[in-house]
């Protein structure tokens, strides 16, 4: 992700908090390819640095947004049909071979494969949509939906908030680290200037 686009995100996470993962967490899991992966990550290092937003709310927030844009682009699938995948295939450039394998994890897991679709950037997007186009049924798409859904939010949530932790840990290292090339730096200049006016001073023997 370029920069600028990340440092945009993190703002827009920060200014929205709560509805900012939502918002994310809806629409990719209802089928638009935007980071809700980075989004949540965000917002857990928000709620362990700064003190923002809070872990459990988040997971919360982030499992019932995903569990409902799940559900939509089921809807949306469902009700569109093959020709309605084919332009969204088109249009978000999904490779064929990409949903080629997606229809076969399908075809062979049934509504388990919604589980682990969570896990994998390009089946989570079209998973829901995926399912409804190949008339999964519902109720069992709805459940493996809400458990993907549930433990892979709480398992990136959990990291971004560890990740969180680190990252003090590591400035306070590194803090401490800076002080002790400081010392060690003006130790060596004060022993080089020593023997620098050492040398210089004229031996009166």
């Amino acid at each position: 992700m370029h920069p600028t686009t990340f440092h945009s995100l993190r703002a827009f996470v920060a200014d929205y908090g709560y509805w900012a993962v939502a918002l994310a967490l809806l629409t990719e899991s209802a089928g638009i390819p935007v980071p809700g992966e980075i989004t949540l990550l965000l917002a857990s290092f928000l709620a362990c640095s700064e003190h923002q937003l809070h872990l459990g709310w988040i997971i919360v927030v982030a499992t019932c947004a995903a569990t409902l844009g799940g559900n939509l682009g089921y809807a949306v699938g469902q009700y569109g049909g093959r020709p309605l995948l084919d332009r969204y295939q088109s249009v978000f450039r999904i490779s064929p071979a990409t949903l080629k394998r997606g229809e076969e994890i399908f075809a062979r897991y049934g509504a388990a494969a919604i589980f682990f679709a969570r896990f994998v950037f390009g089946m989570r997007v079209f998973a829901g949509p995926l399912a409804g186009v190949l008339r999964m049924r519902w109720r069992a798409f709805t459940l493996f939906n809400f458990l993907g859904a549930a433990v892979w939010v709480t398992f990136i949530a959990s990291a971004g908030y560890l990740f969180g932790q680190h990252w003090r840990h590591l400035l306070r290292a590194m803090q401490r680290f800076n002080l002790a090339v400081l010392i060690v730096a003006v130790a060596v200049i004060l022993y080089l200037l020593r023997r620098y006016r050492r040398q210089s001073t004229p031996n009166n023997d």
